[in-house]
């Protein structure tokens, strides 16, 4: 069998010295800057850096338009595992610095990765896998998504008053991150909170909008979101209304929950803050 320089027959995480973990591909993956292709690559690898818990693909040069890329005038410091060779992307009519980058690792050599969206200003416009765009950041194939119809009763208190109550929730179970109840509308006391024009993009699950409580307490803004359009793997949770389990009470089955601590918890510390 042949296997492609960078893409060992057998599928497996590997480690480098510098703290880097990585993982072949198969996914057709290609990025776009406004009308331009940037990268189109059937021999994709996936990263994972040691501070960030979701992973980036990096691309074999190959299959990226180089020319388009030259060295940064203004290379950052501190950013990605190691990384000293930085390139600025000049594409589309527009210059975005720091584009683009070389991990020191040799597992890695001959490969470049791109900024993604969590850093718009630098980064490439649109990601496909395959024909369907992704948001955000690749997926993680050690991650697993699960929207399940349930009749367990769910009932929800913010600042100590109810303001949820149903016997026909969604439970979208979702690895590393508590259970979370996607609850119909009618069930919910809408009438409490004001819709924001704060939104956020998932890969697994597509865009959201947001409410924001309106009584009083230590609420941070925006605790309730739902998804108006759900990618079709989380179809269920179609205009659900779900809350951060960090911020609010959850009820299920008469058991009251213990709030968890997630990565969102430091962030809506913040919010309450601000």
């Amino acid at each position: 069998m042949t296997t492609h320089p960078a893409h060992p027959g057998a599928r497996s995480i590997r480690t480098t010295p510098e703290g880097l973990m990585w993982e072949p591909s198969e996914r057709w993956v290609r990025g776009r800057k406004g009308d331009v292709t940037v990268v189109d690559s059937r021999h994709p690898v996936l990263v994972w850096e040691p501070h960030l818990p979701v992973p980036q693909y990096v691309f074999p040069r190959a299959d990226v338009r180089t020319d388009l890329l030259s060295p940064a005038q203004n290379p950052p410091t501190g950013t990605h595992t190691g990384s000293r060779v930085f390139y600025d992307l000049d594409a589309d009519g527009e210059v975005r610095e720091n584009a683009a980058w070389t991990f020191p690792a040799d597992d890695l050599a001959g490969h470049i990765a791109f900024e993604w969206f969590l850093r718009p200003d630098t980064g490439l416009d649109h990601w496909y896998e395959e024909d369907e765009e992704i948001f955000v950041h690749p997926r993680d194939p050690h991650k697993r998504v699960d929207a399940l119809p349930s009749s367990r009763h769910v009932e929800v208190e913010i600042a100590g008053q109810a303001v949820a109550d149903t016997r026909d929730p969604v439970l979208l179970f979702e690895t590393s991150l508590p259970i979370r109840y996607y609850l119909p509308r009618a069930d919910v006391r809408l009438d409490l909170f004001d819709a924001t024009d704060h939104s956020t993009r998932c890969p697994y699950k597509g865009t959201a909008g947001y409410w924001s409580w309106r009584g009083e307490g230590d609420v941070p803004p925006n605790i309730v979101w739902s998804y108006r359009a759900p990618l079709p793997a989380v179809a269920a949770i179609k205009g659900r209304l779900a809350f951060y389990n960090e911020a609010a009470d959850i009820i299920v089955d008469g058991e009251r929950l213990k709030r968890p601590a997630t990565p969102f918890s430091e962030q809506l510390s913040k919010r309450r803050r601000s």
